[in-house]
């Protein structure tokens, strides 16, 4: 599967990942009062998140044909024939 989050996409990933598995985790000991079933929602979510950011790659992009990845590809140009050189 090629890599298809990057940029800001990838940026909140990793920022808004880690932030849901420590508050998760916080709750989950006690320390914030959301409940544990919540709690243990934001941990896997937050986990799945961190971890599309980490690798680049989201099978739900893929599925919505969604790409925010702007890295080493390379694309076919196409050149019009009156600007490509003729031998003499």
């Amino acid at each position: 599967m090629e890599k298809n989050v990057g940029g800001f996409d990838r940026i909140w990933r990793l920022v808004g990942g880690a932030m849901l598995v420590v508050i998760g985790a916080a709750a989950l000991v006690g320390a914030v009062a959301i409940g544990p079933v919540l709690a243990a929602v934001m941990v896997v979510v937050g986990a799945v998140f961190f971890a599309t950011g980490v690798l680049q790659r989201c099978v739900i992009n893929r599925l919505l044909d969604l790409d925010t990845y702007r890295g080493d590809r390379t694309e076919t140009t196409r050149t019009d024939e009156g600007s490509m050189e003729r031998p003499s």
